[in-house]
């Protein structure tokens, strides 16, 4: 039940006719909320090893596959549930309609994955995924059209464009923000996020020796934790440009995070961007990413090239410079960018059309 779900549940159960209940277990990367519009249950999930992988168990997927608790089951495509298949089975038997929520490709794609999740996806009602490219990608493939549904991921921008436009409204309060924090006159390049091997944030610290050759105000700011804290720093004394590198450490809330946003051009995310894309649009930031794009999680798909972000050659430092010095460099093309980040996310990529997506996939499947 993390933060950002809960809205996105509680559209869903205002639609008429919906009626919603929520099972939900324990990630201890993403700490649970309460549930806030929807009727949600805990439910204790077990693992085993076998191999080098762990097959978890998910006793809600067994439990509500019955016409005494629904019509129709949204379950996470995951083929590392044990209980997945056995909830699909007793569903089918039991005339409940079934739908797989998922990505339904993995970063690490191998023929055997390939095929246990087609063969999981053959047995549903019903496929939902993030983004209707990969819909269409199964369409392709054989799996029925008309059965096959997208919900593309998105945040609830109310608190976002509300600490917006506080801060925007207090242009002294943000100037000083600046200051104080030692930005200056920039360019600003952020990144958001918890440090992590797979999101290559060290990338924008490599490229700020020839960034700040040509921009000698440049910031590159760091926001996050992570046990790479201390590598991150000691590179950047390395390279001479621990004065031109800031590290706050973890800043939570929007309102907290929103100067930062508000104070900086662009948004960095190296490799493995997610949410976090969507997030850095609803401030009107363009977001740099590296070009290889099964790197990333679903949300790339909100990424138009030149339009609001721009791609770098994956890992490679030097093109990322090369990138963000074009882009500070036209401050005209900067604005236009920023301008479609801001329209991305506040008019196609929305919590109402994700909760559509929804809608449609319940209602498409569940039929009379």
């Amino acid at each position: 039940m993390p933060a950002y779900r809960i809205p996105v549940f509680r559209a869903l159960a205002s639609r008429p006719g919906i009626e919603l209940l929520v099972s939900y277990t324990h990630d201890p990367k993403l700490p649970n909320l309460e549930p806030d519009g929807f009727e949600a249950v805990p439910s204790r999930l077990s693992s085993v090893g076998v191999g080098s992988r762990s097959m978890m168990w998910d006793p809600a997927q067994v439990k509500y596959a019955s016409r005494r608790h629904a019509d129709v089951l949204v379950l996470t495509w995951n083929a590392h549930y044990a209980s997945l298949p056995a909830g699909l089975v007793r569903a089918r038997l039991a005339g409940v309609r079934t739908i797989l929520w998922g990505h339904g490709y993995s970063k690490s794609e191998t023929g055997w994955r390939a095929r246990v999740r087609s063969f999981l996806g053959r047995r549903a009602d019903g496929l939902m995924f993030y983004s209707r490219s990969v819909a269409e990608g199964y369409a392709e493939r054989g799996f029925r059209r008309d059965r096959l549904f997208a919900a593309p991921n998105a945040l609830d921008q109310g608190p976002i464009q509300s600490a917006r436009s506080s801060w925007l409204s207090r242009a002294d309060d943000l100037a000083s923000f600046r200051r104080e924090r030692g930005l200056g006159e920039g360019p600003v390049a952020l990144f958001v996020s918890r440090f992590a091997p797979e999101n290559r944030e060290a990338l924008l610290i490599r490229a700020t020796p020839a960034i700040a050759e040509r921009f000698p105000g440049f910031r590159a700011v760091l926001i996050g934790k992570g046990d790479g804290a201390d590598e991150l720093r000691a590179l950047a004394a390395e390279l001479g440009v621990a004065d031109r590198v800031i590290m706050p450490g973890a800043v939570y809330g929007e309102e907290a995070l929103s100067p930062w946003f508000l104070s900086s051009d662009v948004f960095v995310y190296p490799a493995n961007v997610g949410l976090s894309l969507i997030h850095a649009m609803g401030y009107g930031l363009p977001v740099v990413v590296g070009d290889d794009v099964a790197s990333h999680n679903p949300e790339i798909v909100a990424l138009d090239p030149g339009v609001n972000g721009l791609m770098f050659r994956h890992g490679d430092a030097g093109d990322l410079a090369a990138t963000l010095v074009g882009l500070f460099s036209d401050r005209e093309r900067l604005g236009a960018m920023s301008r479609s980040a801001h329209a991305t996310v506040t008019e196609r990529f929305t919590l109402e059309r994700m909760v559509d997506g929804f809608e449609a996939a319940i209602r498409g499947v569940a039929g009379d």
